[in-house]
């Protein structure tokens, strides 16, 4: 046990809230909704590499914001070899938006693992998500109350792995890396990120991805207990 832990910090998307999960479902009411001629999985397959690809260009300041939702889906549609105008690939990225955080799925144990560590530590968000959608995400799926403080990169200018960020949100929460720890997927963004200010790290590996065998690792949610 991690005695020494009393602020936990927690990623938000692919961590607790199911983005995979989520997005599907939101692509499967727009393609109803606009009459895509695609199957969804076909599309699902090309699209979820392409997006990680542009969320770690954007995490790098290659691209900005506009950028990422226009190209993700462009380059989705061009590689499906179907055709779209650019006026029909900006209404969906609207949509894409406006619907998202209206679906609800967490990772199995999100809730029995916040009610766990709740009231013993104190619990916050670091997240490299549009500020627009990440609070509707956890006002919808019913677990903003459960942390004291939401850093996002948009109100920082800068986005994990920066180390401003850390920096930032322990600020706001009144709290020193010695007793800190973050809880994320991402093994660049959220665990070298959180390392490289000495802060502790726990990577929730739930894709198997191979790690540094010194990493702190769990594949699921309800093994953080494990730890704290």
């Amino acid at each position: 046990m991690m005695k020494h832990i009393t602020h936990v910090f927690f990623d938000l998307d692919h961590t607790l809230w199911d983005f995979d999960r989520n997005s599907a479902l939101t692509f499967e009411k727009i393609f109803a909704k606009r009459q895509i001629q695609l199957i969804l999985s076909d599309f699902l397959a090309v699209y979820e590499p392409v997006n990680l690809r542009y969320w770690k260009l954007y995490r790098e300041a290659k691209i900005d914001k506009v950028d990422l939702r226009y190209h993700r889906l462009k380059d989705v549609f061009t590689e499906l070899n179907y055709p779209i105008s650019d006026d029909a690939i900006h209404d969906i990225s609207d949509d894409y938006i406006k619907y998202l955080t209206t679906f609800t799925h967490l990772f199995e144990g999100t809730i029995e693992i916040l009610d766990y560590l709740y009231g013993k530590y104190q619990l916050h968000i670091i997240t490299n998500g549009f500020e627009e959608v990440q609070q509707s995400k956890m006002n919808h799926s019913k677990i903003a109350h459960y942390f004291k403080t939401v850093t996002n990169s948009e109100m920082v200018g800068v986005k994990k792995p920066d180390p401003k960020i850390f920096h930032y949100a322990m600020e706001a929460a009144q709290a020193e890396p010695r007793n800190s720890i973050m809880i994320g997927d991402n093994y660049e963004a959220d665990i070298l990120g959180a390392l490289a200010v000495d802060m502790d790290a726990l990577c929730f590996n739930y894709h198997n991805a191979q790690l540094d065998p010194h990493i702190k690792v769990i594949e699921n949610l309800a093994a953080i207990k494990n730890y704290l």
